[in-house]
Parts: C-alpha cells; sequence; structure tokens
C-alpha cells in the first residue's frame, strides 16, 4: 500500500504555507474546508510527486488543542543537494537551524530545521552518512 501523503496541523496557514512553498519549493495541489472552520492546503513536490497536507483549525474548533511540536512526528526528510544554501532559504522564510552537519568531511550535508511551529526538518545531502546526532530530542 503507497503511500498518498502525510498531514500536519500548524497554527498560522500563511506563515507555514511561505516557508513549504517559496522556503522549500513545495507547490499548492489544492486547497479545501476541514470541520469546524478548520482550512487545508495540499502541497506536492513537482519533481518526485511526495505530498504534505497542512491543516490548521481555528480557536474554539475541537481540533484546535494545545499545540505540542513534533507531537506524534519526529521529523520530515527533504532531499537536497545544496545544505547551507537551503538552510539560510529556510531561516529567511521563518525558519531556525537546530543542528548543523557534523561530517569532518563535508561529504553529506545534514542540517535540521524546525520549521515555523517547530517541526523539525531534515535537509539531507548526498555522499557517505552524515554523524549528525539530535540530543535532547
Amino acid at each position: 500500500m503507497p503511500v498518498i501523503y502525510f498531514g500536519i496541523r500548524v497554527t498560522d496557514l500563511d506563515r507555514s504555507l511561505d516557508f513549504y512553498t517559496e522556503g522549500l519549493g513545495l507547490e499548492v495541489l489544492r486547497r479545501g474546508r476541514l470541520p469546524h472552520g478548520g482550512r487545508r492546503v495540499l502541497l506536492v513536490d513537482g519533481k518526485t510527486g511526495q505530498r504534505l497536507e497542512l491543516n490548521w483549525y481555528p480557536k474554539g474548533s475541537p481540533y484546535a488543542v494545545k499545540y505540542v511540536p513534533g507531537e506524534g512526528l519526529d521529523h520530515i526528510g527533504f532531499s537536497t543537494g545544496h545544505g547551507d544554501e537551503m538552510a539560510r532559504r529556510l531561516v529567511a522564510h521563518g525558519g531556525k537551524i537546530v543542528l548543523t552537519p557534523t561530517d569532518p568531511h563535508g561529504v553529506r550535508q545534514n542540517y535540521y530545521v524546525e520549521d515555523p511551529d517547530g517541526n523539525w526538518i531534515e535537509l539531507m545531502g548526498w555522499g557517505r552518512s552524515s554523524t549528525a546526532r539530535r540530543s535532547g530530542r
């Protein structure tokens, strides 16, 4: 059974759209409504077809429960050959670098960046594997 998409809950839909479209380069595939006034936006990677759904619920919705970053989600991995450049780009669009590459040979650049809601994004490079480790997570 193939995975069709995965969805994450966000606290500010416009801010998250900027991060995932302008920062990571995903494209809006479609928009829709959710129960209790919620909104959803399905994004797609034009190269791989991978999809991500952003879900937002207004205050007062039974789904607008206390937000805990990464609850039930460890991280989302994106492939990039330009870790430094992409990390800077994501910071410019509301992200925060939480880990930088630790590979002493600089062959593979794995960065971990938080999106505007604190979800961890791994920027994966090519080549030997990195020794990047997350501590306290």
